[in-house]
Formats: C-alpha cells, sequence, structure tokens
C-alpha cells in the first residue's frame, strides 16, 4: 500500500510533523506500506538528499504562502497512485491545491492540522487571525469539511480547535501519534554530549529543546531561571537549551540571558541529532517546556522514551497523559506557573524523582510509541473503506 504525505517542507528544523512523518514510514514499511513525501522544497535542498524516504520536491516556491506551480500538475497527474493521502498542516498552498486536486479527482484525503487551529494564534496575533478569517471561508473551512476525517493527536487538540473559528464542520478523529523513542547507549551517548560540551560536565542540567520560538516560552523560562538562581546560591545548576539558534528571536533571548547576568548559567547547542541529541536527554535531570501552545510536541516525547521527568505547561496538549502516570510536574504557561515547575521539582526528593522517572518510560510506552501510533493510523485508514476500496481497485488492475 502506497502511502502519500503533502507537506509544505521535509527540513528538520520545521520541527515535529517531518519528524513524525519520516518515524512513521520506518514502523509502516514493516507493514508493507510505502511512504512518500510531496513538498515544495528545492530538490536540491540538503535535507532532501538526506531524507530516508522517497521525496518529491517540487520548488522553488514563492511567498510565505508557498506558492508552487508545480503542486497542482504533479498531484493531478499522480493522485491515483496512491491509496490513501494525508495533508500535513493547513493554512498554505499544499493544503488548498490539495483540495483542489483531489476533490474533482474523486480522490479522498485526511487532513492533520497539527495544532494550527489552536485559538492561542488568535489571541496572540489578532490581526493575522483577522487575515485568517478573510481566507477561511473559500479555502480551509472546505479543506477540512470535504476530508474523510480530520485526524487530532490528542482530545485537547480537537476541543481546542473548535474554538478558533465559528465557522466549523469536519468528520473529527483523534488518533494516537508518536516517535520512536530512545535508543542506543546511554552512557556512551552522554559522555559524547559532555565530551562536546566539556564546560557543563558536573553540572545539574536543565534541558529545553525544540525550536527556539516565541510560543515555546523561551521569556518565561529566563525569568523563571533568573529568579530560581536567585534562591539557590549553588552553582551547579545550569540550563541547555538545544535548538535552532539564530532567529532573531533567539538571539535576542540570548541577550535577554546576559543582561541578566546568567549568560555563563546556559549553554545554547543549536540544533543537535543522533546520539549527541539523546546525549542531551541522558544528561539532564528534568526536561522543561513552558509553552504557550504546542499540540503534541515529539520532543516531550522523546525525553519521556529517555526515562526524564517533564516540566511543562498545561498549553501542550498532551498533559493530562502525563499528569495522571505521574511522569512529570504541570503548571500554567506564565511566570509564576513556569518558576512553580522549578520550585516543585526541587522540593522532590530523590526517590520521588527516581520513581518519575520510572513513570516517564512506562507513560511513553502506554500512550507515544510510534508502533501504537502506526497501527491506530491503519485502523482509521481501514475503517474509512479506502485501504479496501483501493487495494480492490489494484488487484483488479493486475489481473
Amino acid at each position: 500500500m502506497k502511502i502519500l504525505h503533502i507537506i509544505h517542507s521535509a527540513n528538520p528544523s520545521g520541527g515535529g510533523p517531518i519528524e513524525g512523518i519520516k518515524q512513521l514510514a520506518a514502523v509502516l514499511a514493516e507493514k508493507q506500506c510505502k511512504v512518500e513525501v510531496v513538498c515544495l522544497d528545492c530538490p536540491d535542498a540538503l535535507w532532501i538528499q538526506q531524507f530516508p524516504i522517497k521525496v518529491h520536491a517540487l520548488g522553488p516556491c514563492y511567498s510565505s504562502y508557498g506558492y508552487c506551480p508545480r503542486l497542482i500538475p504533479w498531484l493531478r497527474a499522480h493522485c491515483r497512485e496512491y491509496a490513501i493521502i494525508t495533508v500535513d498542516g493547513i493554512w498554505q498552498f499544499t493544503s488548498f491545491a490539495a483540495r483542489h486536486v483531489l476533490r474533482k479527482a474523486g480522490v479522498p484525503y485526511f487532513v492533520f492540522t497539527h495544532g494550527m487551529l489552536d485559538p492561542w494564534f488568535k489571541e496572540k496575533y489578532p490581526l493575522k487571525h483577522l487575515k485568517k478569517w478573510l481566507y477561511w471561508p473559500w479555502a480551509e473551512y472546505r479543506v477540512l469539511r470535504d476530508a474523510t476525517a480530520v485526524l487530532f493527536t490528542s482530545r485537547e487538540e480537537k476541543l481546542q480547535a473548535r474554538r478558533s473559528f465559528w465557522l466549523y464542520r469536519c468528520k473529527e478523529v483523534v488518533v494516537k501519534y508518536g516517535t520512536a523513542g530512545w535508543m542506543g547507549d546511554a552512557e556512551a551517548q552522554r559522555q559524547c554530549f559532555l565530551k562536546k560540551f566539556p564546560e557543563i560536565k558536573g553540572k545539574r542540567l536543565l534541558l529545553f529543546l525544540g525550536r527556539i520560538h516565541e510560543k515555546k516560552g523561551g521569556d518565561l523560562l529566563l525569568e523563571a531561571f533568573y529568579r530560581f538562581l536567585s534562591g539557590v546560591p549553588e552553582p551547579s545548576f545550569h540550563l541547555v537549551m538545544v535548538g535552532p539558534d539564530e532567529s532573531p528571536y533567539a538571539v535576542r533571548l540570548k541577550q535577554m540571558f546576559h543582561a541578566l547576568g546568567i549568560g555563563k548559567r546556559v549553554t545554547w547547542t543549536g540544533m543537535l541529532d543522533g546520539d549527541l541529541k539523546w546525549g542531551a536527554f541522558q544528561a539532564a535531570e528534568a526536561f522543561i517546556l513552558p509553552s504557550h501552545q504546542e499540540n503534541f510536541c515529539i520532543s516531550v516525547a522523546e525525553a519521556l522514551s529517555a526515562s526524564l521527568p517533564v516540566l511543562i505547561s498545561d498549553k501542550v496538549n498532551i498533559w493530562r497523559e502525563i499528569k495522571e502516570a505521574n511522569a512529570g510536574i504541570i503548571e500554567k504557561d506564565d511566570l509564576e506557573g513556569t518558576s512553580a515547575l522549578l520550585k516543585r521539582w526541587m522540593a522532590l526528593d530523590v526517590s520521588e524523582r527516581e520513581t518519575m522517572r520510572d513513570n516517564a518510560r512506562q507513560c511513553f510506552l502506554n500512550h507515544f510509541e510510534i508502533t501504537g501510533a502506526a497501527e491506530t493510523l491503519l485502523k482509521v485508514y481501514g475503517k474509512s473503506g479506502l485501504v479496501q476500496d483501493r487495494e480492490a481497485v489494484e488487484s483488479k488492475e493486475g489481473n
């Protein structure tokens, strides 16, 4: 069975959606499913050359909207080659083009919104939301309405999506989502990380890993960590910031850290992968993310997989599962809440932290391991009838 994902970019710096596709593809391959991606990157982009599954890169694209003149002709020519087509993300040309072509061709499709209907965006960017309202009725509303199903990765995401636009209609389905999680030699990975960043050896590390973006609450983390250090004279606490750190927002955060006099208590690593990334998880004692909006967040699931307790806001949509499992600490996405994350972690004794570490790994296995996510998706595809119908057609054509 062939599955196609339509996404704006395959660049790994874009965050969780493309990483999720890559990891799902590896599991689905074991179930005789071949996953391919069509995106708007230029074919000579480095990440396209290194991507582990087949990618149809149709770029360049133009404007922040991502208009790409090659996408609609390509979809017309190839859409019937796939048993399942999934659109990853909305608000860009990819979703509009997919609905435009697939509806006319009578080819069903699914949509992952990946948190892009969260009302936080409406509250944070009211002018952008007004522009989206002008676009919504004749574009994204129809993309969702005409989809076989709109897939949400948690009940929380589904409920939040209903709050962005009053004109809203679609078939909602909540599916498991996940990651392969940690694997390898934990101590070797830890030493690999510490060798790369020797200045943090022997420190008690708090880890942030993800895009350095304002929705992630980096400014809250800055202020809360400053307050935390003011009450902890011991110099062993250290914050590690892992992620692409060259954006204007990241530069401003670095300047703020230095202005507060805590620049030496923070290490900025840039983007890490492989053993270096897993070494950061293994070297830390807790993962922290005071995000204002987070749909699923693969980095949280990865932390859990490495038995790392997570200190997160209640705007990370998988917080309920984590709280029920006692696999982390949950607070509000404000300065007081972020400060409370640090204080509550400090207040735990050694046995409580060890219990939370054990719970973290079990929470991952129960809810966020990639095999379960793949099986859930296949069930959704099967219930839609699309898999059986397309396989019947392929069998008939083969005869």
